[in-house]
Formats: C-alpha cells, structure tokens, sequence
C-alpha cells in the first residue's frame, strides 16, 4: 500500500508539474483587436429533432453583432418534431436557409453528414466565405461571440477556432458531473498544449468551431473523418497535422456561448459519456484496462489510503493519502471556480471519478454488445 500511495503522489505531482497546467483554467477566448474586415461567415447548424432548442438557438444567431455578411444555414437531418419549421419561423437580419438533409449515406456519421450537406450549400451560395461556424442545435451564441472568434482567427492567424461552450451544472448530478467533465477534458487535451504552435496536441469542443474553408479543404474535407464520432477532436487533429494553427478556449464568461441541454440527471450524464468513451479509447480493452486502473489510482487511492488510516494503521500511507488528494483538489478549484461552485466541492472529485470510470465501462460493454454509439436513434459504435 505504501508504493501504490507513493506513485499516485508522483503522478500528480507530474500532473501538476509537467500537464502543460491544464488545470489552471485560463485559456479563455481572447479579446484580439477587430481585423482591418470582417469576411463572411456561413453559420452551419446540423440538427435532428431538436424542437426544444432551435428556435432559441437560430433566434440568438439573429441577434449577432457580426460587422460583416452573415448566413445560417439549419441542416435538418430528418427530424419528426417540426425542427425545419420552427429554424424557418425565427425572425431577424440574418438570412436563414433550412436545408434538408438527404438519407444518411453508408459510412458516414449523422452529425458529419448533415455539416457536409450544410458545407457544400455555403460553398454555393457563399463562395467568398472567409469562415464556416460549425455549431450545435443547442449552443446559445451569445451576440459578440462570432466578432470574436474571428477577431481571435484573424488576429492570431488561426486555421480553427473553438471555445468550450457553458454547460448546465444544476442538480445534484449536473454539480457533481459536470464540472469534473470539463476538468477531465483539459487534463486529457491541455488547452496551451493544444494552442501551442507545432505540438503534437489537438482538440476541439464540437459545440462551437470556426474554421477556414481552405483549411477544411487542405485535409480533404469532412469527407475525409466521414465516420468520426468524437468528430470535433478529430477535425483539430487533421487541420493541426496539416501545418495549421488552431485555439481551443473556455468561453470568457458565463453567457458567450452557453448549452441549453439539461444535464441534471444521472441518466443524461450516463448518456453523454457512454455514448463515446470507448470510441475515446479505439474500442481497445487494453487501453479501457490502463483507464479504469489509471482512474483508480489518480482518484481512489488518495482518499482512501488517508481515509483507511483507522484500519490499516499506516502514518505513512496516509499521509501520501493525503498530499495526493491535497494536490488533486488545488487542481480541481481553478475549474470549479469557474462555474461558481464552492471549493470544498473538489473534495467529490473521487466520486465523479468513480462514476466516469463506471460511464467507461458501460461504454464498453454496451459496444460489445452491439448496442454501442447510440445518438438520436441511430448506433454506429462498432469493436470490430
């Protein structure tokens, strides 16, 4: 127990030390200087069955104060809740073209092919586009965030511009869940590694990307990821290896691009996660070992060796116990404090923990019983 103790402090101390300080939470979006213009912009919203959103979200898209040309484009990828007719009923300056997504061509993913119908509209109808802004049926933008994603693309010569939208953390489970899932995120892709000239680590947050078209066409457009499904990670990984710069932020306050969807139960969040943790480890059981172990040692073994003290009677385990779980907590408060929650809460991280590594292995099983990849009523995981 005392050598298991001892390396679960060296490996946050590790994390600490040599994790590109993923855990500070300080890559927000900048506040660039407004370039000399501002090109057009093709907005691309692929959505399925997302009546409770669209209106809201294509509604906030109108009230942009983008300086230049502007265009949505609402991909409605089959839906049977009168998705399409509700995107066509919101009012506003920006002209908004409801495409319908044609039958979901084998091979490809439902997101990514209904982007690819939404991209080759655009290209028709914006060939001078000097930006696509790729985002969800249920990020509400708001007005200044496209001046300053561009603001950021042109003025720090980027190819691919992110920012992770605001998620909702009310509930029991949204507190618990959901600041721990941004915080996993960041120490699996450090934001100033991903945003370091050359390096080797990519990522983005599938919510809100803006892209340069040329830089979509260098790596053989969407068609090239046509089956991604963590399509965001793999977009920034391709334009990255081809030479390009990309930024991926927090969004610089609670409001600039926000998730309406409900995360306040056990059974969303389960639902989120599952969906493609596995996919996240390449449907590889080796990989899904050295992550449940990996997660038992970072956060179950701090805890519990100081917590076991009155039963396995070691001063020395505990007090490994506990600078470890000290150390994980003062890397948790930055994340925590950034969705206004107290910091007493960092001390449940080992439950989140438990719980994701729990998400992990549904994700698994699931997939190898054929049920896996599950999203708005179509499966595409697969262990083969």
């Amino acid at each position: 127990m005392l050598a298991v103790s001892l390396l679960a402090l060296l490996a946050w101390l590790y994390l600490l030390v040599f994790r590109g300080g993923f855990w500070r939470a300080d890559q927000v979006l900048p506040a660039a200087q407004p370039p000399e213009s501002f090109p057009p912009v093709a907005v691309i919203i692929p959505a399925r069955d997302e009546a409770e959103t669209i209106a809201k979200v294509v509604g906030a898209h109108q009230k942009s104060d983008y300086p230049g040309e502007l265009r949505l484009f609402v991909c409605d990828d089959g839906s049977s809740d009168g998705t399409g007719e509700l995107a066509r009923g919101t009012e506003g300056p920006q002209q908004v073209e409801v495409l319908s997504v044609p039958p979901l061509k084998e091979g490809w993913s439902g997101k990514l092919h209904a982007l690819d119908h939404g991209v080759k509209a655009a290209t028709e109808a914006m060939p001078e586009a000097g930006w696509y802004l790729f985002t969800d049926a249920d990020i509400k933008a708001a007005p200044s965030l496209l001046t300053k994603l561009v603001a950021a693309g042109e003025r720090c010569d980027l190819s691919l511009v992110s920012v992770m939208a605001r998620l909702d953390a009310s509930g029991f489970w949204g507190r618990l869940l959901v600041p721990a899932f941004i915080y996993f995120f960041q120490k699996l892709y450090p934001f100033p590694l991903v945003n370091q000239a050359g390096g080797r680590v990519a990522a983005a947050a599938g919510g809100v990307v803006l892209i340069r078209p040329e830089a979509l066409r260098e790596i053989g457009g969407l068609a090239a990821m046509r089956d991604a499904l963590i399509d965001d990670c793999t977009l920034a990984e391709k334009v990255k290896k081809a030479g390009a710069r990309i930024g991926l932020y927090l969004s610089s306050d609670f409001a600039e691009a926000v998730s309406l969807r409900p995360n306040d139960s056990y059974e969303v969040m389960e639902k989120m996660v599952a969906r493609s943790a596995y996919t996240q480890l390449r449907y590889n059981p080796v990989l899904l070992l050295g992550t449940l172990v990996g997660l038992a040692l970072l956060y179950l073994v701090p805890p519990l060796a100081f917590l076991g003290l009155p039963f396995h009677g070691n001063g020395s385990v505990a007090l490994l116990g506990l600078l470890a779980w000290g150390v994980m907590v003062v890397t948790y408060i930055p994340t925590l404090k950034r969705y206004g929650m107290k910091r007493r809460q960092a001390l449940a991280l080992p439950l989140a923990a438990l719980l994701y590594g729990w998400f992990t292995w549904l994700s698994a099983w699931r997939t190898w019983q054929g049920r896996g990849g599950q999203w708005k009523g179509r499966s595409y995981a697969s262990a083969e």
